[in-house]
């Protein structure tokens, strides 16, 4: 029987980061063909705040810290890989300061998340609750009561979508297989065996803990989370009470990616009919997002993985 690690990782530009109970680390392929192993400052405010370990509360702590981590390793590896070159830019021309390029760069980032943002929420709020309005008006039908069932279909409509327009990138590909390495390394390593290039390959690229499935199973979350909602609270589906509804789902964001977390959390620890049926969705989905590697994307999987295990037992899941 294979143990279940509580090691995780993300898949960066040529690299990829691992993150275990005492050690974060970052393996990344440098222009020269060499691996750069990193490691990080990954201190969890959970230590400082206990009660930020409750149920709910860590998931919500675990998503926001994820996000700066991963944001962090994947300007680094940026760097690292060669994939951008803004600090020998100002080298080649010395006319260029090296200040006005960070603050243009700077900017360019505040933009682009913006138009994000923007993107985001005229994909996952306008486009769904529009083309419930257009259906309902077509078929001349109160159809209220299935308004968060079907925005809700709609958006993991326009999440699948996406994934598959981007999946088709070159460079976001290599990210993707990458991700494969990622997976097929813990699998290895939970199975016990050496983390060789021949023993990761033959292992699956589909993992239940994956980030993927996180994010479907909050779509799928917030679905029935919407729905409860309304059941109980029908007024809340009336046009004055439009902005109040907003505002209620936004408030209960954290609660669906507590909620979220835990359900991945179980289905990493256990395996049984519950957990598969919740785990499918995000299975099917990482189809998209995780690719098979090729052996170097494994050779900095194992390099990565190598620097974070314990020496002791404190990596089980769990």
């Amino acid at each position: 029987m294979s143990k279940k690690t509580s090691i995780g990782g993300q898949a960066l530009i040529e690299g990829i980061l691992m993150r275990g109970p005492y050690k974060t680390t970052m393996a990344v392929r440098l222009p020269d063909k060499q691996i750069e192993t990193i490691d990080l400052e990954a201190k969890s405010i959970k230590e400082k705040v206990k009660i930020l370990k409750l149920p709910i509360l860590r998931g919500v702590v675990n998503m926001v810290e994820s996000l700066l981590l991963g944001y962090k390793a994947l300007m680094l590896s940026a760097d690292k890989s060669g994939f951008t070159d803004l600090e020998e830019e100002p080298k080649k021309d010395k006319q260029n300061d090296p200040k006005k390029t960070s603050v243009l760069m700077n900017v360019v980032m505040v933009v682009g998340t913006v138009l994000g943002l923007a993107l985001s929420l005229f994909l996952f709020m306008w486009v769904p609750s529009f083309l419930f309005d257009l259906l309902s008006s077509a078929i001349k039908t109160d159809i209220s009561n299935l308004k968060t069932v079907f925005e809700g279909i709609i958006k993991i409509a326009v999440f699948v979508l996406y994934i598959a327009l981007v999946s088709n990138m070159k460079d976001i590909k290599r990210v993707f297989m990458y991700h494969g390495a990622e997976h097929k390394s813990i699998f290895c390593y939970e199975a016990e065996e050496e983390l060789t290039v021949e023993n990761i390959r033959k292992h699956s690229r589909f993992h239940p803990r994956c980030g993927t499935s996180f994010l479907i199973v909050t779509l799928i979350v917030s679905i029935v989370v919407s729905f409860v909602l309304i059941t109980l609270f029908p007024q809340l589906k009336s046009p004055e009470l439009r902005l109040v509804w907003v505002a209620t789902k936004i408030l209960i964001v954290p609660v669906m990616l507590g909620l979220s977390y835990e359900l991945i959390k179980i289905c990493g620890r256990f395996d049984n009919l519950f957990t598969r049926i919740i785990s499918a969705p995000g299975l099917w989905l990482q189809r998209l997002t995780v690719k098979e590697p090729d052996d170097d994307m494994i050779e900095i999987a194992i390099a990565a993985l190598n620097a974070v295990i314990p020496d002791d037992d404190s990596d089980r899941c769990c």
